[in-house]
């Protein structure tokens, strides 16, 4: 590394030291949440000895799925390997809790693109979506990245509404992630028209960005991915669904199968991972964070549009950057992938994925497969060809990538 970029670095790093000590701040805080949660669940040796076959009652999955209600101040939580992704985990809440001639509305516009799919929006409609089951889909678009609370209220009033969903990060959009402050204004304003709507939060992404999650501030349900924030890299699979138990209990029987539930599920040597990555998933969050806020400085200084800025409050681990091209675009995340552990020889190039309508780059060297808490970056192949980078298990690695990024992108 020559003398010119340390200094570069240095600069930056300077210039970074009051964001970096609030992300420190609440690292701080989510650890002691997460620690006095194992302490009062009173968590135990044996707890993380798994099981097999039917896994029926097993005490080390009901004690992770008794942390994971007490971290996030919920009544249950449905945590389980079975759920293999965070698209997979919404897939069951909303079939577990939408019936044919329901209506569900997104009060944050367009859903990522795979719950999309899931839902049945666009011109291809699987025959498995929730649409093909006669459940209806309404959206309502956010003014100036933020609800728009006079239209929903007047649309939630009418009590016909079965579902509200509300997308926490920005996905493949141009938008900013939503805070924990924005949503609990649009819960309060919901609430004061409608007692029964259910408020779903898709939180993919955000745990442990902020000092407080969805259900504290009045959401019924929350999901998300292991393969991201809560996994902290070490969990190899699985996802999470808190929330009211009665609602909980319906995503558990569209897991498995009505009158069982929660009772089935074998951990097949799982908990130990889970666990571990739960008690990680704080410092490694603000590592994480860290490096998108790294990135976010070093590119806007090279010329490129960022959002978030790097001093902006962010909502979820999720950086953008606007690369301007699709050379750009391809050679950032292939600078990605050349600065990773894994596969660092290999050059990913866009190519067609299942629930994409747009060919997909995608750059991740991770030590488990699709991992987007480790650095990863991917992005769609359109205007305005713009980088979607997450992730970096320590700061000092996710700062290593980010730099081999750039000098690959500029060669």
């Amino acid at each position: 590394m020559d003398l010119e970029l340390l200094n570069k670095i240095k600069e930056a790093e300077k210039e970074l030291e009051p964001v970096f000590e609030e992300l420190d701040r609440i690292c701080e805080e989510n650890s002691q949440k997460v620690l006095e949660a194992f302490q009062e669940c009173d968590l135990q040796e044996s707890h993380l000895i798994s099981s097999t076959g039917y896994g029926i009652d097993e005490p080390g999955r009901n004690k992770i799925e008794e942390i994971y209600s007490k971290i996030f101040k919920a009544e249950d939580a449905l945590v389980r390997t079975q759920l293999i992704s965070g698209t997979h985990a919404l897939s069951v809440t909303l079939f577990g809790l939408l019936r044919p001639n329901d209506t569900m509305i997104s009060i944050t516009g367009a859903p990522y693109d795979t719950l999309q799919t899931v839902i049945g929006i666009g011109e291809e409609v699987s025959e498995s979506s929730l649409k093909s089951f006669g459940v209806h889909y309404e959206q309502i678009e956010l003014i100036n990245n933020d609800f728009d609370i006079q239209t929903i209220q007047k649309r939630l009033a009418k009590k016909d509404v079965k579902l509200v969903e509300i997308q926490k990060s920005r996905g493949y959009s141009t938008r900013e992630s939503l805070t924990i402050e924005k949503i609990e204004r649009v819960v309060k304003a919901i609430r004061e028209v409608n007692q029964e709507v259910i408020i779903m939060v898709d939180n993919c992404y955000g745990e442990f960005v902020e000092d407080r999650e969805p259900i504290e501030v009045g959401a019924d349900i929350a999901v998300g991915s292991l393969m991201k924030n809560l996994g902290a890299g070490i969990a190899t699979s699985g996802a999470y669904i808190v929330g009211k138990k009665h609602w909980i209990k319906l995503c558990a029987e569209r897991l498995t199968s009505p009158g069982i539930g929660k009772e089935i599920g074998p951990s097949l040597n799982q908990n130990p991972l889970l666990l571990k990555g739960l008690f990680f998933a704080p410092s490694v969050v603000r590592s994480s964070v860290k490096t998108a806020v790294f990135a976010s400085y070093m590119l806007e200084k090279l010329g490129y549009d960022v959002e978030p800025k790097y001093h902006a409050k962010r909502g979820d681990i999720v950086q953008t950057l606007s690369l301007g091209s699709e050379e750009n675009l391809v050679k950032f995340c292939q600078g990605i992938q050349k600065g990773s552990p894994v596969d660092s020889n290999v050059l990913p190039y866009p190519g067609d994925m299942g629930g994409y309508e747009d060919k997909v780059i995608m750059a991740a060297g991770t030590f488990t497969q699709g991992s987007t808490i480790e650095l990863s970056c991917d992005g769609p192949i359109r205007p305005p060809y713009i980088a979607y980078m997450q992730g970096g298990l320590t700061y000092e690695y996710g700062k290593l990538g980010i730099l081999k990024a750039i000098e690959y992108m500029q060669k």
